[in-house]
C-alpha cells in the first residue's frame, strides 16, 4: 500500500484526467466556460481531492466514504463530458478517451473500496 499520497496510482490517474480536462477547457469562450467548463473542472478536481482526503483518513469507514464521494464526482464528470460532446465543445474522440479513462478509474476506485472493506473485516 502506498505510504505517500502522490504514490497512489488512483490519484495519479485522477490527476492526469484533471490536467487533460483543464487543457481542453481553458481556451473556451466565456459562456461555455461558465456554463459547462467550470462545472466539469470542479467535478474532475473533486475526484482527486477526495481520493487524497481518503488516503489521509485513519478509519476504514472514513476512507471508504471519501472514495465514494470521489466516485460520485467521477459520475458527474462523465455527465459533463456527454454535454461537451452533445454541444460540440470537444471532439467526440477526446470525450470518448476521457470517458474510457474515467471508467478505468471507477473500476480502480471500486477495487480499492472492496480492498478496504476486506481489510476492515479481517482486522476486527
Amino acid at each position: 500500500m502506498a505510504t505517500r499520497t502522490g504514490d497512489l496510482g488512483l490519484l495519479q490517474k485522477a490527476e492526469g484526467v484533471c490536467d487533460q480536462i483543464w487543457e481542453a477547457t481553458r481556451s473556451w469562450d466565456r459562456f461555455n466556460l461558465e456554463v459547462v467548463g467550470s462545472q466539469m473542472v470542479r467535478a474532475v478536481d473533486s475526484i482527486g481531492a477526495n481520493i487524497a482526503e481518503s488516503h489521509g483518513r485513519y478509519h476504514y469507514g472514513e476512507k471508504i466514504q471519501f472514495l465514494l464521494y470521489a466516485r460520485g464526482s467521477l459520475s458527474e464528470t462523465q455527465f459533463w463530458l456527454r454535454r461537451c460532446q452533445q454541444r460540440n465543445l470537444m471532439l467526440p474522440a477526446t470525450c470518448q478517451q476521457l470517458d474510457q479513462t474515467l471508467e478505468e478509474l471507477a473500476k480502480e476506485i471500486n477495487g480499492y473500496v472492496n480492498y478496504l472493506r476486506n481489510q476492515r473485516t479481517n482486522n476486527k
